[in-house]
């Protein structure tokens, strides 16, 4: 009996230690691909609204502005608690209406 039980254990942890790897590779995931398209998004709005050569000064530049917004998004996209807060306004909106 006792082997029983620490085999469930065993992959109960297994399942933990592979949800944590998808956990992080999608964190990852979401943060190289918000940080590509927040310096391509910022590096479009600076040519066309400055007509200033892109140079890799500017790109540095963008670089660095689209870092925290990046990391923001990345909470308000995998925090649970702020997912939950979400559901319960988006909820609460439609009731209304």
């Amino acid at each position: 009996m006792t082997y029983l039980k620490n085999k469930s254990y065993f992959w109960c942890n297994i399942k933990k230690v592979i949800n944590k790897k998808k956990i992080t590779f999608r964190l990852i995931e979401f943060f190289i691909v918000g940080l590509v398209m927040g310096v391509t998004e910022d590096i479009l709005a600076i040519h066309f609204a400055t007509d200033a050569t892109i140079t890799l000064q500017t790109f540095k530049v963008a670089l660095i502005v689209a870092i925290p917004f990046a990391v923001f998004s990345e909470l308000v996209v995998d925090a649970k608690p702020i997912r939950r807060w979400v559901k319960v306004l988006l909820a609460k909106k439609f009731k209304k209406g």
